[in-house]
């Protein structure tokens, strides 16, 4: 019996033991040095925000003109300052949040309302992006079949369904544990530790949200380019910026969006690899990559007007009267300052009497501008 006794505490010791190793595997705490990231971010962020808030103001007013002379073109470049300007206002949050060391310091809605926007932005920016190349496809390579097809009602719908399908797709973000920011540390959406759940969902936002817009952006601007090239009534200057600009676009949209998509399938896979997991791998070699690339993103809020907007012959020649209108006003208020100035002047200085050969005093008259 006391064998058997010995031999009994000793498997229940050694099962002890390896529950309580199992547990500690699974309760492991990733400790994240959040100093590495702050200035760099909170840099990014600022910058987007002083360039991006003017020119999406300035977009939105040009763009709205175009959109009254049924520029279906105009209105998903609207659509995309509208949804870029949404999000430019909620940068303020991030840069204070990253700046008290990643301490959410409201609730846990504003934390989840302010995730909701950024997922939202960059998903309906790069869907509208994509329908902004389709569209210069269509009228560029058939010119002539897609009159019937452009119109200002179907662009409209389809910027709508945008917003709406996204929207929809991302209200999971309200009842995400990662936005109870008023609980715990404090935290606002940082990466925890991967369920299947939201692994499957990382797969469809690389596949569906990267991979097949690039595709599309790679698939219409490269055609674009070739049937700009071997037009003859093009010259070799118009050829030039079409060709800027096609790799331009191809190339911000990598820029922004292929190192937050690329660093998201890498997590998404190391789901599979449980000891991954358990060693902190993501925590402790990927994360400041993870947020430095979540940043460039914003990126793509700032230099959209200035690659869109500026490159479209209508938006030029809105700004070129709108430049002329606004000297035209400046010309006519300085002119009549001036004018004002002078009649007083001529009035004050010529309204003493001068005399006359008869030996009369009259008063001059001051003239007019």
């Amino acid at each position: 019996m006391g064998k058997v006794e010995k031999n009994m505490m000793h498997a229940s010791t050694v099962a002890q033991s390896i529950l309580m190793t199992t547990n500690e595997s699974k309760n492991v705490t990733c400790e994240i040095s959040y100093e590495d990231d702050r200035v760099p971010l909170m840099v990014l962020y600022i910058v987007v925000f002083i360039i991006g808030l003017p020119a999406n103001l300035a977009t939105v007013y040009l763009t709205l003109h175009q959109v009254c002379r049924k520029n279906v073109l105009g209105i998903y470049l609207l659509s995309l300052s509208v949804c870029d300007l949404t999000y430019l206002f909620t940068l303020p949050l991030w840069t204070v949040y990253i700046n008290q060391n990643h301490v959410w310091p409201w609730s846990s809605l504003a934390c989840k309302v302010t995730g909701f926007v950024f997922f939202n932005n960059m998903y309906i920016s790069i869907f509208l992006l994509c329908c902004v190349s389709i569209d210069r496809y269509v009228a560029v390579v058939y010119a002539i079949e897609s009159r019937g097809l452009r119109q200002k009602r179907i662009a409209a719908l389809v910027a709508f369904s945008i917003y709406m399908v996204v929207g929809l797709g991302h209200t999971p973000v309200f009842i995400m544990s990662e936005g109870n920011a008023a609980e715990g540390k404090r935290r606002c959406f940082e990466p925890s530790q991967s369920s299947a759940i939201v692994t499957g969902f990382s797969y469809a936002r690389v596949c569906i949200g990267f991979f097949i817009p690039l595709a599309i952006l790679i698939f219409t601007n490269r055609a674009i380019l070739a049937n700009v090239q071997a037009s003859t009534s093009l010259q070799p200057h118009q050829k030039e910026k079409v060709r800027y600009l096609a790799v331009a676009v191809v190339a911000l949209f990598l820029i922004c969006f292929a190192p937050y998509h690329i660093i998201l399938l890498l997590r998404a896979i190391t789901f599979h690899f449980p000891k991954l997991q358990e060693n902190c791998h993501f925590e402790q070699h990927i994360y400041t990559l993870y947020k430095i690339s979540l940043g460039l993103s914003t990126f793509n809020s700032a230099f959209n007007p200035i690659l869109y907007v500026l490159s479209s012959n209508n938006v030029r020649q809105e700004i070129r009267r709108s430049m002329a209108s606004l000297c035209n006003k400046v010309s006519l208020s300085q002119c009549s300052t001036h004018s004002s100035q002078h009649s007083m002047h001529s009035s004050k200085s010529n309204s003493d009497p001068v005399p006359t050969k008869g030996g009369q005093m009259r008063t001059t008259r001051p003239t007019a501008c």
